[in-house]
């Protein structure tokens, strides 16, 4: 492999200035802990299934205790798992954990690596995650990592069968170990060696853990004391890994500081045998490239740092870093070092740079101001500045040095497409369990920067390069100073509301869409056009309707539409829509969405996709008008309702305690309500009481895990949530109870209700509840028991109280009619026949 390419594949895995993130300053310490670091020559690959799956307090053991190159590979981004925090479901919800991950990896100081793999959801087989995510693309993705990243050791977090309770963490699991094996076979996946070559590690073991009733640990097992005090960061290891593991939000696992003595167990899977230290059999310092004598000049180095004037070490790094480049022949631990003492001489200068636009959108053919803002706090000179940019150099400063603050600004013409922005791994269309990436050497890395300025410098008459992340910088009166990514977007975007359409309502309720758009450059007025392709199966076909469209720059526009002006003849199963514009010699059609993603604690995220309108053309009956809505935390079933012609009113905290619920036909509480709004407990008399006047009260699931479990009573008699689920969409439904109410009105649900569910059937279900309690529904996962828990009613009163953990929360957004069909019977419970 050239040397060329073994710069461009080995850079994509180090280390790099990551998206919308505030600059950060290093103290004396942290320098001094980048200085032992030095002189380390080891790797240790950890690798599970999810977001939350890694065990963050010895991976900040390894990082900053062992100063080990640490990595954690995650199989998948946990686009299928539930979201705390807000409504975002699928890619979106991956796009959210991806940058939880990286927030954490920044804490504990791991780095942060992924497959192809889709989460697709609970699965309870080894065999099943395989399947749907394609064994041997997946296999191939971690064999990769394995080869680039270079591990001594790889640890598992679960074992490869039945213990780690969860398909995709055994799954995880059984790759690991196939790819322990595969990655030093030059036989196979020969086609990655055009980027990369046979790397065969020490050992692979499994980080046995003990989670309540599962102990998998034992003494006989390699022990290891991971709850050190590190006195250069002022914490624990423990700590450290609370701080990291609270980053994931989305999913509620803040935790509490750890500190004192906290073990570690270890099982032997392949490899060497592990006697006494992880890394037994591995030389992990410079005498590992036959370079001893780099070990004694960084022990001087670190003997001579001076806490108060860091930068008198930076003539003796510039020295070590000469002489690797000259004398090491170890190609991966030579680029990783050198890497490691440019930031350390940066710190040592209290070198600060940043590429800031002038805004934060762009479009192609637009031009971006950009400040480049430099400062060397130190004395020691840094000379010859310039940074080069498509393959263009400018001259930014003959000499910085003594804290005086330099600028410049340059004009960038955006010449990408908007694609470029996109998440790599949403470029293309996906299969239906992993994502499609055609750039093989993009596969792995947990993100990619689409824009970065390179600058160059000389100190002590060596040479430098940086790459300087392009980003857009402002002040909040609240914040203060935020840095977000610079987005390139398609000159229109548009967006087609509602998201699913119910064509066939009973009672009518008229169907309206409402076209949104805006325009990103600055355009007069137009006569444009609207066309809508309406599609049924593989069918098209297209309708067209002149408007004159408004089109200032950055301004939102929408246009309404009743839904019957749209069809003619047979009504379509989905309709894209598409803003045509007239230019210059030609008309330009656009159907771009752009979904933003916007919360504090990661950077402002977004890709694009198709917009499209589902259409349900089923008969879906309805009866009652309004409906109390206990938001929990976040899903779109509100707007759900507001499409099958009901009325909302959203019972907040001040709200339910205020509201006479007696106008409300029925109140839905949304997904994890009661571990979300523990004060939601407070109202239970209130809710009982409007249940026994006649009410109808429908509780979707909770959770009893580290959220907490439900303090409060829910029902009006004892049941209890467990974390039983049917997690095949697909499995069979039997009706138990076929006369009941709420499957014969005011809709007739038969088999064909369950059909076309997406990801799952239920989860969270009831159990041990009183004999009060009707059963509605039994179903079951392959080889395994039916369970009758995912939907149950009770009478109380003159009311109805229901408990399900059936997915609404999934199926109505999807537009799976059967959903639709059946919460209606469950708002109907209480209502008397109307038709």
């Amino acid at each position: 492999m050239s040397n060329y390419l073994r710069a461009f594949v080995l850079g994509a895995f180090l280390p790099i200035s990551l998206l919308a993130q505030q600059p950060v300053s290093k103290s004396s310490a942290d320098i001094l802990q980048g200085l032992q670091k030095l002189k380390v020559l080891g790797s240790v690959l950890y690798i599970a299934a999810h977001p939350d799956d890694e065990n963050t307090r010895l991976l900040a053991y390894l990082a900053n205790e062992k100063k080990y190159r640490t990595g954690y590979l995650s199989l998948t981004r946990g686009d299928g798992g539930q979201n705390l925090i807000g409504d975002e479901q699928g890619v979106s919800l991956g796009l959210i954990r991806t940058q939880e991950l990286l927030a954490a990896r920044r804490i504990d100081g791991a780095e942060q690596f992924f497959t192809r793999a889709f989460d697709f959801g609970f699965s309870k087989s080894t065999d099943e995650a395989l399947r749907i995510w394609n064994k041997e693309k997946i296999l191939a993705d971690v064999v990769f990592v394995i080869r680039r990243f270079k591990p001594d050791v790889i640890i598992t977090r679960f074992p490869p069968d039945s213990r780690a309770g969860h398909g995709h963490h055994s799954a995880s699991a059984a790759l690991a170990i196939e790819a322990f094996k595969a990655s030093g076979d030059p036989n196979r996946f020969p086609e990655q060696f055009v980027m990369t070559e046979p790397w065969k590690p020490k050992r692979i073991l499994w980080n046995t853990y003990n989670f309540g009733a599962n102990n998998t640990q034992s003494e006989n097992q390699y022990k290891l004391d991971v709850g050190l005090f590190n006195p250069l960061l002022g914490k624990g290891y423990g700590e450290i890994s609370a701080e990291s593991r609270s980053q994931h939000k989305s999913q509620g696992f803040g935790v509490p500081a750890q500190r004192g003595h906290q073990y570690e167990y270890f099982a032997h899977t392949d490899g060497d045998p592990l006697n006494n230290d992880l890394f037994d059999g591995v030389s992990t310092d410079w005498s590992r490239v036959n370079e001893n004598q780099l070990n004694a000049s960084i022990d001087s180095i670190i003997q001579q740092f001076s806490p108060v004037n860091p930068s008198a070490s930076v003539p003796s790094l510039v020295r070590l870093y000469n002489k690797i480049e000259l004398t090491v022949r170890d190609y991966y631990w030579k680029t990783k070092k050198k890497a490691e003492i440019q930031q350390l001489i940066n710190a040592c200068l209290g070198f600060y740079v940043e590429a800031v636009a002038n805004q934060q959108v762009a479009v192609t053919g637009d031009s971006l101001q950009i400040s480049f803002n430099l400062i060397n706090a130190s004395k020691v000179p840094v000379k010859d500045l310039s940074l080069e940019l498509e393959d263009t150099s400018f001259q930014f400063a003959p000499v910085a040095a003594g804290n005086e603050y330099l600028s410049k600004k340059i004009s960038r013409r955006i010449v990408e497409d908007f694609n470029k922005t996109q998440p790599y791994w949403l470029r293309e269309q996906m299969d239906s369990g992993s994502f499609t990436v055609k750039t093989p050497s993009l596969i792995g890395n947990p993100e990619l920067q689409w824009d970065e300025i390179e600058l160059r410098y000389k100190v002590e008459n060596t040479e430098f390069r940086q790459r300087i992340p392009l980003q857009y910088k402002f002040t909040d009166p609240v914040k203060g100073e935020i840095y977000q990514p610079v987005m390139v977007v398609s000159p229109v975007v548009l967006s087609l509301q509602p998201g699913v359409v119910l064509q066939n309502l009973v009672p009518k309720n008229p169907q309206y869409l409402q076209l949104i758009y805006k325009s990103y450059q600055q355009r007069d007025t137009v006569k444009g056009r609207l066309l809508f392709d309406l599609m049924e199966g593989e069918k098209n076909i297209q309708k067209s309707l002149s408007y004159t469209l408004p089109l200032p720059k950055n301004t939102m526009q929408s246009v309404t539409l009743p839904l019957d002006t749209l069809f003619k003849g047979k009504v379509p199963d989905r309709i894209y829509p598409w803003v045509e514009i007239p230019e210059t010699n030609r008309r330009v059609r656009y159907n771009n969405g752009l979904k933003m993603i916007q919360y504090d604690h990661i950077p402002n995220m977004h890709y694009f996709l198709p917009t499209s309108v589902t259409v349900v053309k089923e008969e879906i009956r309805v009866v009652g008008k309004t409906v109390g809505y206990i938001p929990g935390s976040g899903d779109a079933i509100p707007e759900a309702l507001k499409q099958m012609g009901y009325s909302v009113v959203v019972l907040d905290e001040v709200t339910l305690g205020s509201y006479d619920l007696k106008k409300l036909d029925a109140i839905i509480t949304g997904v994890r309500a009661y571990n979300v709004m523990e004060s939601l407990g407070n109202h239970y008399t209130k809710l009982m009481a409007y249940v026994e006047g006649g009410g109808n009260l429908i509780v979707q699931y909770n959770t009893s895990n580290q959220l907490g479990t439900v303090k409060s009573k829910i029902g009006p008699y004892p049941f209890s949530i467990v974390r039983n689920r049917i997690t095949d969409e697909n499995a069979p439904v039997t009706f138990i109870n076929p006369t009941h109410p709420v499957l014969n009105f005011p809709n007739k649900i038969t088999q064909v209700d369950f059909e076309g569910w997406k990801q799952e059937r239920s989860i969270y279900h009831a159990s041990n509840f009183d004999s009060r309690f009707e059963t509605i529904l039994s179903m079951n996962d392959p080889d395994e028991k039916p369970d009758d828990g995912s939907l149950i009613i009770a009478k109380y009163g003159k009311g109805y109280f229901t408990y399900t953990g059936l997915v609404f929360f999934r199926q109505l957004p999807a537009g799976v009619p059967g959903s639709y069909r059946l919460l209606a019977n469950l708002i109907g419970l209480n209502q008397k026949k109307q038709f």
